[in-house]
């Protein structure tokens, strides 16, 4: 993943649209399958994918916010 400087509030909103939104895409479109399907299965590891996905994101954010 890239490095990213964040340095205004307005920069770290459109970071957070944009993280999102590649989640989305790449997690919740398999979650919504799993559901249409009625996959039980599927829909628990989809979930589950998709909670880590965004739980990764998030300490991505308190990562850069540790100063070194």
């Amino acid at each position: 993943m890239d490095s990213v400087e964040i340095t205004t509030r307005s920069e770290f909103a459109m970071w957070a649209i944009q993280r999102a939104q590649e989640i989305v895409m790449n997690e919740g479109s398999a979650l919504a399958l799993a559901a249409r399907d009625m996959d039980e299965t599927a829909l628990q590891d989809n979930g589950v994918a998709l909670g880590k996905a965004i739980a990764d994101a998030m300490l991505e954010v308190f990562d850069g916010l540790i100063s070194e």
